[in-house]
Formats: C-alpha cells, structure tokens, sequence
C-alpha cells in the first residue's frame, strides 16, 4: 500500500430510496456517490441502502438502521460517513449526537470537491461563499462533528475554525465575499459586451460532469484546460479561441460540469461560471455514449439548461466515447449531432467541420459583395470577422468579389450593405 492509499478516508455511504425513485436510478445515484467520494480522496469500504415510504424526520434513516451503522461504524473503522440526499440541520445534529464519527452529506460532499478543484481567486470566493450559506443553519451540528476529526473529507475550503465562529462572522464574510464577486461580475460582463460588440460567435460546451468536454475543449483550442477521469475536473471558466476549418474564428468556454440533484448553494453560487452558456450563441452539449445512464444524463442537462433560462439557445448534441459506446445506444437529437471520440484520429476535423456547418446553417445569413480594390480595412475586417466561402478579384473594375456568412447583428453588417 503506497503512501497516497494510506492516507486516503475509510467512507460508509449511506442511501434512503424513497417510493418516488425507481431502482435503476437509485442504484446510479449511489454509484455517482461512490465515484464522487473517489474524486474526493476517499476510499468506499461499505454501502448502506434502504428502502422506505418517506424520510425519518429525526435522523433521516431511522433508529434502527443509526444502531446498525454505529456497529458496522466501529467494525470497519470508518472515518466518515456520507449520506446520499441533503440533511436537515436538525438530521445532522442528531445523527451526530448518536454516532461517535464525522457525518457529511451529498452537497457537503460536491463543496468539497470543488473547494479542492477551485483555482482562480473568483473560483475560491464562489466556493466559500456557497460553503458559508451551507454551513450556516447547520452550526450547532457541525460543532460536534468537526471538533470530532480535523482535516480530510468535508473539511476544505474556509476550513473548520471559520465553520465554528459565530453567525454574525459568518454573515459579515457572506457580504464581504458577494461584494468581491459583484466586482468580478462586472467585469467578466464587460469583456462579454465586448466581444458582442465586436461580433465574435460565442459557442459553450456543457455536459454532464465527465461526459469529456475538458478533453475536447483541449483538442479544439489546443488549450490546458485540466482533464482527468474524475467528476468536476473542471470548475473554473476557460475561454479560448477556437478556428474552424473556412479560417473562421469563435470563441469556445468549457464549463462546470452538470450532475444530478446539484445543489441550489451551487447553482447559485457558480451562476457567473454557467452566465457563460446564457450568453452563448450556440451549446454544444457533450454526452458519454459508454455511460449506462447516458438518458438520465442528457435528461439532467436539459432540464438545468431551462433552470439557467438557456433553453432558447440552439444547441447541437455531441455524443463522445464512440469507441466505447454502448450495444444499446441510440441517439435522441434528431439530425443535429454527432458521434465522435477524441481517442480517435480524424475525428477532430470531422467535429469542427459539423460545427462550422451547423453554425452556418442556424446562426448565420449569407452574404455577396463587390468591395472596391481600395478599401483594404474593410477587406481585413471581412476576413477576420465573417465566414468566408470564395473571394474572386476582377481586374476590369478593380474590385473583389466576396461571398460568405455573417452574424445578422454584427457592426460590418452595414459597411457591407453599401456593397451589396
């Protein structure tokens, strides 16, 4: 056992299946759990699941099933145990007064995942402030439980002396924190009315988490975005340039990715992270072909998508892994995807190929004009902001002849009017 297994937390999951869940999609919630705690440095050394008509309101599994845990608890020497669904405070501060070991649950589980993947200071700030107003009615509960282990699972971010401090600590920091975000808030929407203004086509790449957006953005725009098979490898908002084969230039942001039963905290506080896919002029929404519930994935992003009120945008379907996708696997975007697998060489031309004709097709009208020999800056701007498709020079009257696509709303639009 090297070093990195060893200092990895023993985790005991926990489930409660409630009659409105089917079993197919109980069984890949926990599934999601056990990967989520991997991503989280856990290691899963035993799963409690059972089934019941609601939720104890005392101590969310009941009685019995809290004595089977403080045996099972104490046979396995586990160092934490994870709940599968969002505790009350009054559940946690139980629960913690019955089991003798730290007590985290799902949304406490993602914070913490993304307190470990934040990298920019708006990333960081997001992070806490999403923890503080989590922790908040949960104080008194989480006096015992974090006095109880430092450190591990649960326990990044602002970290737990600031979880112990008093409310009107915690209120002042919530403040503080908003108005550092107005500031970068206003600052990302400026850049983004910039590039309105100057016309660059916006395209986001959204997905459910590991779907392989990160792999994508990386081939498209030969950027660094980090990728890993892990869930929420990517947290922060990149923005690169992307070129499609006509010369055509875009701009591409990869984005969080999506999970099922996100948390409100989170939504909220990564809302800056996701205005990227409201202001998009197109989504390209990433789907993992291999994965068994790749429906219930999609179903989950759609649904998100008209929670952030970008349900209006148009969207082209990316089925990714084909290589290993599955026997039963069948598409369910009409003729607006694709399949493809950055594993395999060629496809990358392939997929920017289908966005370019995509683009063209939903996005941009196409135009034809004769533009004097003289007016070079205009020429320049032509080829730098629209979709060239031929240029032809006629030497008799001195001018190029010029046939393309164009954003409908962009400035050059009415230069060109005059050359129609």
């Amino acid at each position: 056992m090297n070093e990195q297994e060893f200092i990895k937390e023993k985790a005991i999951l926990v489930g409660c299946q409630l009659p409105h869940i089917s079993d197919e999609r109980f069984s890949y919630s926990m599934a999601e759990l056990s990967a989520l705690t991997k991503t989280a440095d856990g290691t899963v050394i035993s799963t409690v699941t059972q089934k019941r008509n609601r939720a104890d309101a005392a101590t969310y599994i009941g009685k019995g099933k809290v004595d089977e845990l403080m045996m099972l608890c104490e046979e396995l020497s586990a160092d934490i145990l994870i709940f599968n669904d969002e505790l009350s405070p009054s559940q946690l501060k139980a629960l913690a007064t019955y089991l003798d070991i730290k007590i985290i649950d799902r949304t406490q589980l993602i914070l913490d995942i993304f307190a470990k993947r934040a990298k920019t200071r708006e990333g960081k700030l997001q992070i806490e402030l999403a923890q503080l107003q989590y922790s908040l009615p949960r104080l008194s509960g989480q006096g015992i439980n974090l006095s109880r282990q430092g450190g591990g699972i649960g326990t990044r971010g602002p970290g737990e002396t600031k979880l112990e401090t008093d409310r009107r600590h915690i209120r002042n920091r919530i403040h503080e924190i908003n108005l550092q975000l107005a500031t970068v808030i206003r600052h990302r929407s400026r850049y983004r009315e910039r590039r309105k203004k100057n016309g660059v086509l916006q395209i986001a790449l959204v997905g459910y988490t590991n779907a392989g957006k990160s792999t994508w953005f990386n081939r498209l725009t030969a950027a660094d975005s980090f990728e890993e098979n892990l869930l929420f490898a990517t947290l922060d908002p990149m923005t690169r340039k992307m070129t499609l084969p006509s010369g055509y230039s875009v701009l591409l942001s990869d984005t969080v990715g999506f999970i099922q039963d996100l948390p409100t905290t989170l939504i909220a506080a990564f809302r800056s992270t996701l205005e990227e896919v409201k202001e998009a002029d197109l989504i390209l929404h990433m789907i993992d072909s291999s994965h068994e519930d790749y429906q219930g994935h999609e179903a989950t992003v759609k649904r998100l998508l008209e929670e952030l009120e970008a349900d209006d945008i148009p969207v082209f379907t990316i089925y990714n892994k084909r290589d290993q996708k599955r026997t039963d696997f069948i598409p369910s975007s009409g003729k607006n995807h694709i399949m493809t697998s950055a594993k395999i060489d060629g496809d990358l031309p392939v997929f920017k190929q289908a966005i370019e004709e995509f683009i063209k097709k939903e996005l941009l009208v196409s135009y034809r004009v004769k533009i004097p020999a003289s007016e070079g800056r205009l020429l320049a701007q032509i080829k730098s902001e629209t979709m060239i498709k031929a240029t032809t020079f006629h030497e008799g009257c001195e001018k190029y002849e010029v046939e393309g696509y164009i954003l409908p709303e962009q400035n050059i639009m009415g230069e060109l009017k005059k050359f129609m």
